[in-house]
């Protein structure tokens, strides 16, 4: 059964982050972005993404200014970052289980026949999150981006079926 509540789900507010890093990485992002037309790209409420960006500039991920031409634009920091620093700039400390919080003893852990288990796939997912580049992602999506417009030029339009 699959239930989308799931504490080891991505929260909300970390996977519109990964978003907007993603998006003032890529080549679309010239200079500032404003804080409605990444809402509308990430497809992110304003005054949720607004609380997004306020932690993504305590981590120095983003730069924010303030006025007419102001915005939101990433930092050398952020377009170095991973997708985990990404997420543990809003989550905090990525963990799959109690047993391995830092600092926390569990009194299982001596003998628990999971334990072990939990640590691997911990490792395995810090791994994936801390290979995955931010500026690395935003050039495949430009890459993607390029090869669909490509796609759309060369071949005819089909109506999809039941539209």
């Amino acid at each position: 059964m699959m239930n989308s509540n799931s504490p080891m789900q991505l929260t909300r507010a970390a996977d519109y982050a990964v978003r907007v890093m993603i998006h003032l990485a890529g080549p679309a992002a010239c200079g500032r972005v404003s804080l409605p037309a990444l809402a509308e790209v990430t497809g992110a409420p304003v005054s949720f993404l607004s609380k997004v960006m306020q932690a993504l500039s305590r981590a120095a991920l983003i730069s924010s200014q303030r006025g007419q031409t102001g915005g939101f634009q990433i930092s050398p920091k952020g377009r170095a970052a991973s997708m985990r620093e990404v997420i543990e700039a809003i989550d905090g400390a990525i963990c799959l289980n109690v047993c391995l919080v830092s600092g926390r003893s569990c009194r299982r852990k001596a003998w628990c026949p999971a334990h072990p288990v939990w640590v691997k796939a911990q490792q395995a997912m810090l791994d994936v999150l801390s290979s995955a580049a931010i500026s690395d992602l935003a050039a495949e999506a430009a890459r993607d981006l390029a090869e669909a417009g490509t796609r759309q030029l060369t071949q005819p339009f089909v109506q999809p079926v039941g539209l």
